[in-house]
């Protein structure tokens, strides 16, 4: 198998460049138009521990979602992807969407440990559950936080902080990337790859939903369907989508992705 076919999507799908131009333009637009957006929040210490929140219209009570940006750890921050979160916040739920350091100036741990830290932080904020949304790398990002122990960050927060997980695209075997370009950033072994790829590791409580896109490549679905059925968890493939518009339907209240998405934050908001 020809693993730098499989992974590198920017080359896989014709137009990609086009469609990441789009997405900036579309994020600036949405982040300088939302009104009721608070930007360039702290979580953390360094210049890239950020994160912008995007409240509904209407001011009550609603359930939180966090939105991981992808690019393989190693590409990307929040305002690229900023215009994600529309579609839920207009269905009612705040949506914050971080940015974190990138490897290789960081190892793919400390990527984890600063999810987690921007979690406890927006429970403690909010004292709110909250529902993880990843997109590839922020799949397996969204993965990672799903019914682990924050009292590391604050004694009371305990496991509840995210007890749910909607993964799009996610990369939840990390090995198969060592093969590939994206590999040397990462200064990973191979032991070490598996160790923080959640495919291997046990089912964490919390529901789980893994989305890919029907057009995407052989590994992108396999993974999905593996790490689906490795966790007891639902799965789904998106007709026509690729790696990059399966996100599309975020961008939209109405579609069926972002409907199933505030459902189940709605849920994690009830428990």
């Amino acid at each position: 198998m020809d693993l730098q076919a499989e992974y590198d999507n920017r080359a896989r799908v014709p137009g990609s460049a086009a469609i990441l131009e789009g997405w900036a333009r579309d994020a600036e637009a949405f982040r300088t138009t939302w009104a009721r957006s608070q930007l360039d929040l702290p979580y953390g210490v360094s210049a890239r521990e950020r994160f912008d929140l995007f409240l509904p219209e209407r001011e009550a009570p609603s359930p939180l979602a966090v939105f991981i940006h992808g690019g393989y750890w190693q590409a990307l921050d929040r305002k690229a992807v900023s215009h994600f979160a529309r579609g839920l916040v207009m269905r009612g739920t705040a949506v914050a969407v971080p940015s974190y350091d990138l490897c290789p100036e960081v190892p793919l741990a400390k990527i984890i440990d600063q999810m987690q830290q921007l979690c406890a932080v927006l429970c403690a904020k909010t004292r709110q559950r909250i529902l993880a949304i990843g997109h590839s790398a922020g799949g397996h990002l969204a993965a990672c936080l799903l019914g682990q122990d924050y009292s590391r960050f604050a004694k009371p927060l305990g496991r509840q902080v995210v007890p749910g997980a909607l993964a799009i695209s996610g990369v939840f075997e990390v090995e198969p990337l060592l093969r590939t370009s994206y590999g040397p950033a990462l200064r990973l072994s191979p032991e070490a790859a598996r160790v923080l790829s959640p495919r291997w590791q046990d089912p964490p409580d919390g529901a789980l939903h893994a989305v890919v896109g029907a057009a995407e490549s052989d590994e992108f679905r396999r993974q999905t369907r593996d790490f689906a059925e490795a966790w007891g968890a639902t799965a789904e493939e998106l007709p026509g989508a690729n790696h990059f518009t399966v996100l599309d339907p975020l961008t939209d209240p109405d579609a069926p992705l972002t409907i199933r998405a505030e459902a189940m934050a709605r849920r994690l908001a009830s428990l």
